[in-house]
């Protein structure tokens, strides 16, 4: 997987890039991301990458041209998708990790900073992406979060591909509790049937877990994972 980051701040994702597991798989060359400062393509003197709006406003606007230019100095990839960072995108999901994880093999990423970007940069994006409902100083976070979550599911760079399948979300549902030693710490014990050796038990004891957790906790993925399932009770 390939990855662009159009950014004017490329310092922003030197330790990120270097720490943890997404720092091994850059060095296993399982991912690669690159970092382009559309600032390296400004035109004038003072190298202005930002304008103010047309009609007045508060703040200024990234300018298209560095971004464009920035953008198709890039090499094209068969399956390449160009995603915008904004408030305004469809939210970061699994799925959506998923679905780049498994049907591209380029992803340009364009981080947006001050009010936003000039409208026409949208001629350049297939896709919209944001965080979440709330606005940041800047694009590379919402971009660093979607690099990780993307690359931990190709192969090679989480150790057990199977527990991936066991994570919240994989499967409509958070995921159940985890303890590790000791068996008892400061009066709170590890549920018996964790240490019973028993697995049928263990799993079913897991699957109850996970039903019971999102339906306290994150009601609207329990009525997903409901209707998915074609059922219409919540008891």
């Amino acid at each position: 997987m390939r990855f662009d980051i159009i950014t004017l701040f490329p310092d922003f994702f030197t330790s990120p890039l270097s720490s943890g597991l997404l720092g091994k798989a850059l060095l296993k060359q399982i991912a690669e991301v690159h970092l382009i400062n559309p600032r390296d393509f400004a035109t004038d003197k003072h190298r202005r990458v930002d304008d103010e709006p047309y009609g007045g406003g508060v703040g200024m606007l990234m300018k298209p041209e560095p971004i464009f230019a920035a953008v198709e100095s890039l090499p094209i990839l068969p399956h390449r998708d160009v995603i915008l960072m904004t408030p305004q995108g469809q939210p970061m999901k699994q799925q959506l990790f998923k679905e780049l994880a498994t049907g591209y093999d380029q992803l340009v990423i364009i981080c947006g900073h001050y009010e936003g970007v000039d409208e026409r940069v949208l001629h350049l994006v297939t896709r919209e992406v944001s965080l979440g409902d709330f606005v940041l100083t800047c694009g590379e976070i919402p971009a660093l979060a979607m690099i990780n979550g993307v690359t931990r599911l190709l192969p090679g760079t989480v150790g057990k591909a199977e527990s991936l399948k066991l994570e919240s979300f994989e499967a409509g549902l958070l995921d159940y509790p985890q303890y590790t030693r000791p068996a008892e710490f400061r009066g709170w014990k590890v549920p018996e049937v964790l240490l019973s050796g028993h697995h049928g038990e263990i799993e079913r004891w897991r699957k109850e877990q996970q039903i019971q957790r999102t339906k306290e906790r994150r009601p609207d993925l329990f009525d997903q994972s409901l209707n998915a399932k074609g059922t219409g009770s919540r008891e």
